[in-house]
């Protein structure tokens, strides 16, 4: 299929030829949380059909967004990730996340939901909250599932799963995660109030649980 443009010489037009596209802002979202497979990106993208991703991903790897590689046996499968220009994409994700929080006020019977989409909205905010405080890897364990933030690094991050060494763990429920998203509520008030459960692994037992409460 030949190239789309908007033959427009402008920098919007020029990102929109390359991202505009259906799909691609969220595989972005995806490959920010590490290399994927296939497979693994069909399931976190529920409604897209495998040749519309077959198709996307041939686009991004064109336009320098994505590339793939083969593991090592006895993997041996393909993994996609993202290139330095697409990992470049995160501040206009998490722009784009801060826009869209508002929306997030009534979940529809119809939305699919992963813990991990979460990610991209609370980097920002996680890293403003312990800016003060050596910690550097957030687990975090929402009704869904589970995925930890990376913060000690030059470009933040997120994966799927805990964290091998997470620094601090936080067990939320998703209504929560969703004001802190909105920004209706802080982190630092969400722990106050006890809809955080807070839990620094390793340390001492009087001080390891430092909020244990239940997250609502």
């Amino acid at each position: 299929m030949p190239r789309r443009s908007y033959d427009q010489y402008c920098a919007v037009a020029r990102a929109l030829d390359a991202v505009g596209d259906r799909w691609t802002l969220l595989i972005v979202r995806e490959l920010l949380g590490g290399s994927r497979r296939y497979t693994d990106l069909h399931a976190d993208l529920p409604g897209v059909s495998t040749d519309m991703l077959a198709s996307r991903l041939k686009d991004m790897e064109r336009d320098g967004l994505v590339t793939r590689r083969r593991l090592a046996p006895p993997g041996a499968s393909f993994v996609y990730e993202l290139t330095p220009r697409g990992r470049a994409l995160l501040p206009a994700l998490t722009a784009l996340a801060d826009w869209g929080a508002p929306a997030l006020a009534e979940r529809r019977a119809t939305d699919a939901v992963r813990a991990h989409w979460f990610a991209v909205p609370l980097i920002a905010r996680l890293a403003g909250h312990f800016a003060a405080e050596d910690v550097g890897v957030v687990d975090i364990a929402l009704d869904e599932g589970e995925f930890h933030v990376d913060l000690d690094v030059e470009a933040p991050g997120y994966a799927e799963g805990p964290a091998e060494n997470p620094d601090v763990r936080l067990r939320m429920s998703t209504v929560t995660c969703t004001d802190i998203a909105d920004g209706r509520l802080s982190l630092a008030q969400a722990i106050a109030d006890g809809r955080i459960a807070v839990t620094v692994p390793g340390a001492a037992d009087g001080e390891g649980q430092r909020k244990q409460t239940t997250a609502v």
